[in-house]
């Protein structure tokens, strides 16, 4: 038979414990990253920097985003899902620059800071945007387009998106930047392949068929690139300037066999990795700067392997 002593002191140390769980559980700093999509391998890099951060902070974080970048509504269910969670902050970079605004709200008013990041919306909600300056990235984009078609000629862009800060920057840095600079080159289209490659694809053999005198394709995101390169490909297309962003081993691959002339990098681990610490500074009252640029980086066959670039690919 056990003591009523004992079975008190047993009891007594259970509650403790639980006491003690709970006191964790509750001093613990859960910090959910509701990205735009998985299907890039941009955001694999972008949640192993925001991992690298955790584990170096000490703090909890999820990463999550909808099958694809087209899911707008799914994105706000994760959103509304991670906010009903209790988070001390939250990191989100939006499909759609305003659809999100009413949860933010929400956030903001429950006093958890909201960091965004690659893509920002439309509010001044966020405490701070961890992204890519796109309109220069795209502006250099349209530079070296420019120059590698001579400066004259006709030009196309295959973007991501119409809603996205990441997809109207780039189609915008591009497209201005040829016309306030390169008065002989004329942007005959833009289209949306929503970042999906097969879409994409299907994108670039229509817009090669109806202009068959174009000099380039600038394509604003790995799916976008990578759609491009393979409607180039299919149609057996020759002599087409190709510009790209972002990555991953498809345009790296294409970069190497002169398929792709060059594409613009951005630093995904850089992004995940500064959104974490940002949103730990802000949820510990610190000063948080509204804009962190992460930085981009021009690549092509001639600087590819270069360790400061091959720093911030990915595969």
């Amino acid at each position: 038979m056990f003591s009523r002593r004992f079975i008190l002191g047993a009891l007594s140390a259970a509650t403790l414990a639980a006491r003690a769980s709970m006191a964790s559980a509750a001093d613990e700093v859960y910090i959910p990253l509701v990205s735009k999509g998985f299907q890039h391998q941009f955001w694999q890099a972008v949640k192993s920097g925001a991992q690298q951060a955790a584990d170096e902070y000490g703090v909890r974080i999820t990463f999550e985003g909808p099958d694809n970048e087209t899911m707008v509504d799914r994105q706000i269910d994760m959103l509304a899902a991670a906010l009903a969670n209790n988070p001390k902050a939250i990191g989100f970079a939006a499909l759609d620059s305003q659809a999100a605004i009413p949860l933010l709200k929400q956030a903001n008013d429950a006093g958890i800071p909201i960091i965004a990041f690659d893509s920002g919306v439309d509010s001044d909600i966020p405490v701070s945007t961890a992204t890519t300056d796109n309109l220069a990235a795209a502006g250099l984009a349209a530079d070296k387009m420019a120059e590698k078609i001579g400066g004259k000629g006709k030009v196309a862009v295959v973007a991501h998106d119409q809603t996205s800060r990441t997809g109207i920057d780039r189609r915008d840095g591009f497209v201005n930047r040829i016309a306030e600079k390169y008065p002989d080159i004329e942007v005959v289209t833009v289209q949306y392949g929503q970042g999906d490659h097969l879409k994409s694809t299907e994108v670039t053999k229509a817009i090669l068929t109806a202009n068959p005198d174009l000099n380039g394709i600038f394509g604003t995101n790995e799916g976008s690139a990578i759609g491009v390169v393979n409607g180039v490909q299919e149609l057996g297309t020759e002599g087409l300037v190709i510009i790209g962003y972002d990555s991953g081993k498809a345009q790296k691959d294409a970069i190497k066999s002169g398929l792709m002339a060059g594409a613009i990098t951005q630093n995904p681990v850089g992004i995940g990795y500064e959104t974490v610490k940002a949103a730990i500074a802000a949820v510990n009252g610190e000063d948080v700067p509204a804009l962190i640029d992460t930085g981009f980086y021009y690549y092509d066959a001639s600087n590819i392997d270069d360790p400061k670039i091959a720093a911030v690919l990915y595969d």
